[in-house]
């Protein structure tokens, strides 16, 4: 009996931060006990030291990278595995701020690769609530350089220089490895990101942890990798539309859709060579593959789920209206 690909659900990797809320818990509710509080779920992880695991069907216990290097093609989609090789190049993580993140910046591809540090580091936001008045920084108020901006940080005045963001439920943000950015308290957020652990904290807040110590900060590193020309577009504008899907990112490492259902959708994905990831921010959805009805998965808020390479239609059946983030790499 051969065993074929199916859609693939995962155990979450949690954090602890210094942030965290509690909100992972109570509204998507993910379990990270023993953690005192949890800032990250990491639900689909191919990071080296902290992937995900399958959690259904005859795969379970695997691990991300795992899957990647037996099933190669069929998994990822033959241009996507001559491309990435055995490494899942998507991480996707639910993220819940009480507190300020330390403002930081990820580098690109090449600084990341002059660096040895394997990827640079794109991600997107989605936020799934925010409580009143709540706001992110991203990018600068006007363009800048390194001589104003390391005046300013050696300052303590760095935050005068950049962008704030007021920010409510359904907001998109997308960060191009190199923008500066943090995330500001009361918001709960899905994040879509190239596969990579690398971060510059820039500044922290002045926060010590329990033992007093201050976080380390990469002021050095940073400066490479920083973006110091001031945006007009922060924010990724896009329609939502009923029974489809509708673009909100585009780029090289990713594209990210919403699909927003009251009904039964059925999808064909037989002319795309990739993978797809379904992110559930809203409702909760069951997919059936291929027609295969017992082998049909549900998708709770919270839950993301991998459909392999190999699958080419699926139909979404929604409990209620519910919305879905739709990922892959075209």
């Amino acid at each position: 009996m051969e065993h074929k690909l199916y859609p693939l659900k995962f155990n979450p990797v949690l954090k602890d931060k210094i942030w965290g809320g509690n909100k992972i818990k109570t509204v998507l509710g993910i379990d990270y006990s023993p953690l005192p509080n949890c800032g990250e779920a990491w639900v689909l992880s191919g990071v080296e030291d902290n992937p995900t695991v399958v959690a259904n069907g005859f795969l379970a216990g695997n691990e991300m990278n795992e899957l990647v290097e037996i099933y190669m093609g069929d998994l990822m989609g033959d241009t996507l595995y001559d491309r990435f090789g055995n490494e899942f190049p998507i991480l996707v993580k639910f993220i819940d701020a009480a507190d300020y993140l330390s403002i930081q910046v990820h580098p690109d591809d090449e600084l990341a690769m002059k660096r040895g540090v394997g990827n640079g580091k794109s991600e997107m936001w989605y936020i799934m609530s925010a409580d009143e008045g709540a706001e992110l920084i991203t990018g600068f108020k006007k363009d800048s350089n390194r001589e104003e901006y390391l005046s300013y940080l050696h300052n303590n005045k760095v935050t005068e220089l950049l962008n704030r963001e007021k920010v409510k439920a359904g907001d998109v943000f997308y960060m191009p490895a190199g923008r500066v950015h943090a995330l500001g308290p009361g918001i709960l957020l899905a994040e879509i990101q190239q596969t990579s652990d690398t971060t510059y904290r820039i500044y922290d807040w002045d926060r010590v942890d329990d033992k007093g110590q201050a976080r380390e900060l990469h002021t050095e590193e940073a400066l490479d990798a920083i973006d110091f020309k001031s945006h007009n577009d922060y924010r990724s504008e896009y329609r939502e539309v009923n029974n489809g899907s509708s673009n909100m990112v585009t780029s090289q490492y990713f594209t990210t859709n919403i699909i927003v259902l009251d009904k039964v959708l059925a999808k064909d994905y037989s002319e795309l060579d990739s993978f797809v990831i379904y992110v559930c921010v809203e409702g909760s959805v069951t997919l059936v593959h291929d027609g295969q009805e017992e082998k049909q998965v549900t998708l709770s808020q919270g839950e993301a789920v991998l459909l392999p390479a190999v699958i080419d239609r699926v139909d979404l059946i929604p409990k209620k209206k519910s919305k879905v983030l739709e990922v892959f790499i075209n």
